[in-house]
């Protein structure tokens, strides 16, 4: 996988954290930059962890699966993006009553919440040559980026951009899947 292709996959995985960030963001009185930085510290820990948790998982499983490792692939990016714009089209429900500040573990309980699609896609990363912990790390960085710009922003325009995000993630995970398989068969 090319720097474009993680690039792309970085921020496709980023945009349910950043679609979360947006709602804690916009459910926060007068948010401070360091409660910014707090939760895209938190989300991208954690979205860098599950990727390589996954991988783990499907190094394992590698020697089974080989010869259908494409269709595995494009097979989890298609449900996951599938999801992520499902979830995107039926919007979420945030808790718009204004607090201060959010606790650590509902931050950490929300960024795995939304970094299990990682883990699936640390499976299917499993079944091509990849460096896991480039990749891991690029994905941690986008989500750590744009937690941090979602929370910063999420006061604004969290009502009105974070079903789309969610939405053009879901777009991504499905053209990278589609791309996998295209170049796997032909």
């Amino acid at each position: 996988m090319n720097i474009t292709a993680t690039l792309f996959l970085a921020f496709g995985m980023s945009m349910d954290a950043f679609a979360a960030s947006l709602c804690k963001g916009a459910a926060l009185r007068n948010p401070r930059f360091s409660d910014a930085l707090r939760t895209g510290l938190i989300f991208g820990v954690v979205e860098t962890i599950t990727p390589l948790i996954g991988w783990s998982i499907g190094q394992f499983a590698t020697q089974y699966v080989m010869r259908w490792d494409h269709w595995i692939a494009f097979t989890l990016l298609l449900i996951l993006g599938g999801r992520m714009i499902m979830e995107g089209v039926r919007g979420h429900n945030c808790d718009c009553e204004p607090v201060l500040r959010h606790g650590f573990w509902l931050l950490v309980m929300t960024a795995i919440a939304t970094s299990i699609d990682a883990m699936a896609v640390g499976v299917s990363l499993a079944f091509m040559q990849v460096n896991i912990v480039q990749t891991a790390l690029c994905i941690g960085t986008a989500t750590f980026i744009m937690s941090t710009l979602g929370m910063t922003l999420g006061r604004v325009i969290g009502p009105l951009l974070g079903n789309r995000a969610e939405i053009l993630g879901g777009v991504v995970l499905i053209a990278i899947g589609s791309h996998l398989l295209y170049a796997a068969l032909v």
